[in-house]
């Protein structure tokens, strides 16, 4: 089928669902918010475009401050008696289950320290940091690190707790350089800071790490952001949130402090001064770079004058003095640094690429065809915390590796493909936000499944519409109200688009399938299909494709309810008359829509609810290949058949047995 109007596909495609840190179970907000969407994506691709020429690809993330800090409070409380690489080895392998019993067709899913990826991944850490220091893009920088005295060591980033300095951040909850609402910040600003390793009050000491100068490439991000603007698929809080952070470097006062400010002003570097307005509690000072903005803030803390700052492009770090993560190569005579693991995850699809593609056999530049090429696509399904590093920082390190330097694992003659950044928005549990961390603890995606189906869930996940604002997700089943959860007059918003399959869908597909059973020997007829069903189809398979190019899979799911009871509609109302006409001519012709239309729908589900739809298939006894490719016409079942079911005007089908189902509610949910 060629493209709709305005709707391009790519020749190569990589599809990637961030990384889960390694210490920890997958929550419903990593499956559901993430993994399913990009993997309804991804096996959309498959389809479109050829499975040899997608890759979908993620993995644990092995390293972080996170990570050092779960598995030390496991090993302190006896919980734990491993390694931290054991440790980590167990939540991967916790983590890769879930997704598996979630469908998540991966063609990897490794980690950032597991496996051959690990390797693949060290290598291609290596080359990235030596390619930024080549170009001139990356500096050594001596910084202030948070130590706690009382444990004799410094303090990586999640062992450091107070509040966020950002203005207008209210996150209780912030670490050493980044509070857990995504923003980043200078350490020496943390307000309130304590050492979570001992309760005291840590102290600053000097350390020297590599960063790479974010802030040089703030007109290259303004005219990046100025072109996904323009694009319409790119959703509006990607390009809203990355302009965040492309304003002058500023500080805020309150205006209870401004005449201790009037006494340090003259040995502020060059500003601009903007009085409180519109009722706000602070004045607002700004300046020409983040370097003025630092020597202002050393003199408002020596004076004692508290501040916050605003959002800018600060110098973004590279490495860090932890041991447990990837190593940084020598340069320039600094050595026994790890990365950050922030950095290094942004490159980490690239190596799981690599290694995918290892598997294969393929030669080791293959990569270059998914990433570099400009007939291919990278899209990138994140949550909205996480804009600033791909949406800030990554296209500037894409940007930076561009210049010089010519290596194996590196591009060359072409550019490193920006990627498409799919990012929705939190999706809460009842009212509230929910993470493991925080008070409100969400179910694991593991226990959902002792009360739904994995098809009941993809279905109402991907009907929320995350890409438009957040959405609560109310599982009756962990209903907090026990009166609410027995009351059988509340129902269940979760099963709502499982109606859709288990009743209306299943229903379809039962009764082509009978019928051909009961009246046609086991045979599918073969024939024109009725204009006015062709055209019904083919219009939705147009909105479809561009829904789909758009990422919104809310309106694949409203639209696909409208198809799947248009089919079943269309079957039962043409049924009827047949036989209460006693019409054989028009039996067979309802057949043949109907046989159609099932085709359709089964070959537009198959993102959304692969087991069912592959059952479908199965009955329908076609290649898998052949019957979920958008390679044809679709102006009839025929294109589907051989030479001699054409000759014959038919197609063998299964023979279903009596009440099997394609699509079944939870046993939870079926009457005792």
């Amino acid at each position: 089928m060629e493209s709709s109007n305005n709707v391009e596909w790519p020749h190569r495609a990589v599809v990637t669902a961030g990384m889960p840190y390694g210490n920890k179970p997958l929550h419903f907000g990593h499956v559901g918010g993430v993994f399913v969407p990009a993997d309804c994506f991804a096996r959309f691709l498959r389809d479109r475009i050829g499975a040899d020429n997608v890759r979908f690809v993620s993995g644990t993330d092995c390293f972080g401050s996170p990570i050092d800090e779960g598995y030390r409070k496991l090993v302190e409380a006896g919980g734990f008696e491993g390694t931290i690489a054991d440790y980590v080895q167990r939540n991967h392998d916790a983590q890769k289950a879930t997704l598996d019993a979630y469908g998540i067709s991966l063609d990897i899913y490794e980690g950032s320290g597991i496996g051959h990826a690990g390797e693949v991944h060290q290598a291609v850490t290596n080359e990235v940091l030596r390619r930024l220091h080549e170009s001139g893009h990356l500096h050594k920088r001596e910084t202030l690190q948070f130590y706690d005295p009382e444990a004799k060591t410094f303090l990586n980033g999640r062992q450091v707790v107070g509040r966020c300095p950002v203005q207008g951040c209210k996150s209780e909850k912030a670490y050493a350089d980044e509070c857990d609402l995504g923003h980043q910040y200078d350490p020496r600003d943390l307000i309130s800071p304590r050492s979570s390793v001992t309760g005291s009050v840590p102290e600053m000491r000097p350390v020297q790490n590599w960063y790479f100068d974010l802030p040089d490439f703030a007109d290259y991000l303004r005219d990046w952001v100025k072109l996904e603007e323009r694009d319409p698929d790119v959703r509006a809080v990607v390009t809203e949130t990355i302009e965040e952070f492309l304003v002058p470097p500023i500080i805020f006062v309150k205006n209870d402090l401004h005449d201790a400010y009037l006494g340090v002003r003259d040995r502020l570097p060059e500003h601009a001064f903007r009085p409180a307005e519109g009722g706000k509690q602070s004045f607002e000072l700004e300046f020409p770079d983040i370097d003025a903005r630092d020597d202002a803030r050393d003199v408002l803390a020596a004076a004692g004058i508290r501040f916050r700052t605003g959002k800018a492009l600060v110098p973004f770090r590279i490495t860090g003095n932890i041991s447990w993560g990837v190593k940084a190569p020598e340069m320039d005579g600094t050595s026994g640094l790890t990365v950050w693991c922030w950095p290094e995850s942004l490159w980490a699809p690239i190596s799981f690429t690599i290694a995918a593609n290892d598997a294969r056999g393929l030669p080791r530049e293959e990569w270059r065809r998914f990433w570099c090429d400009d007939d291919a696509e990278v899209y990138q399904f994140i949550g909205q915390d996480n804009i600033y590093f791909y949406g800030v920082a990554q296209p500037a390190l894409w940007a930076a590796m561009q210049e010089g330097g010519n290596r194996d694992l590196e591009p060359s003659g072409s550019d490193l493909r920006q990627t498409n950044l799919v990012a929705n928005y939190h999706m809460l549990f009842g009212s509230k936000k929910a993470s493991s961390s925080s008070e409100c603890k969400p179910p694991t995606a593991d226990e959902l499944l002792d009360f739904y189906t994995v098809e009941q869930l993809r279905a109402h996940w991907l009907a929320l519409g995350l890409d438009q604002r957040a959405v609560g997700f109310k599982p009756k089943a962990f209903e907090p109200d026990p009166a609410k959860r027995a009351d059988a007059r509340v129902s269940d918003p979760v099963l709502k688009e499982g109606a859709l399959l288990t009743r209306v869908f299943n229903r379809l597909a039962r009764s082509c399938l009978y019928e051909a059973k009961n009246n046609f020997d086991c045979f599918m007829p073969l024939g024109a299909v009725t204009p006015e069903v062709r055209d019904r189809a083919l219009g939705t398979m147009s909105r479809y494709e561009r829904f789909m190019h758009r990422v919104e899979l809310h309106s694949i799911m409203s639209l696909m309810d409208d198809f799947i009871r248009y089919a079943n509609k269309w079957w039962s109302d043409g049924i009827r008359r047949a036989q209460n006409d006693e019409d054989e001519a028009l039996r067979r012709q309802v057949l043949v829509d109907s046989f159609y239309l099932l085709r359709i729908a089964t070959l537009l589900m198959h993102p959304v609810v692969p087991q069912g739809t592959e059952k479908i298939c199965d009955y329908l006894n076609f290649d898998f290949a052949e019957f979920f490719s958008w390679n044809y016409d679709f102006e009839s079942m025929d294109e589907l058949c051989g030479a001699a079911e054409l000759g014959e005007g038919r197609h063998l089908v299964l023979e279903l047995p009596p009440k099997a189902d394609f699509f079944r509610p939870h046993p939870s949910q079926l009457k005792k």
